[in-house]
């Protein structure tokens, strides 16, 4: 899986709030180096996600929606890649025509064996973990 700059400016921004305090847009685009055209598409997203919420008003902005403990990479990656699969047939339900029975062939089960590595790579430490481990 190709971790997209989308995916990489999302992390920034969850990362940005990572400290509980409310922050507006031009805050966390400044403290982490993000375009503010993306970061309302983002923020987006993750606020359907219930990883931010935000508020309005002239004291609004955004924060986490929920404990550094309970958000992982994969959490935020899938709230921003809608579909984190990366071909039709790495979908669970694909036939694949190559192969006879009605199973994927042998090189997409691989696919799927090192998507399946990755998803449970990126569940195992949440952000709390490892921002706790970066200082």
């Amino acid at each position: 899986m190709f971790i997209s700059r989308e995916c990489d400016y999302a992390v920034r921004i969850v990362r940005s709030l990572s400290d509980y305090e409310i922050r507006n847009v031009n805050e966390i685009c400044e403290n982490e180096h993000v375009p503010k055209q993306y970061a309302y598409k983002i923020l987006k997203k993750l606020i359907r996600s219930n990883i931010v919420q935000s508020y309005r008003g002239a004291l609004g902005g955004f924060e986490l929606a929920k404990s550094t403990g309970d958000i992982f990479l994969y959490d935020i990656i899938v709230a921003v890649e809608e579909d984190f699969i990366e071909c039709d047939c790495m979908a669970e339900d694909y036939r694949c025509p190559k192969s006879n029975k009605d199973e994927r062939c042998k090189v997409h089960e691989e696919l799927f064996r090192v998507q399946s590595l990755l998803s449970e790579s990126l569940q195992e430490k949440s952000l709390h973990e490892i921002l706790s481990s970066a200082r």
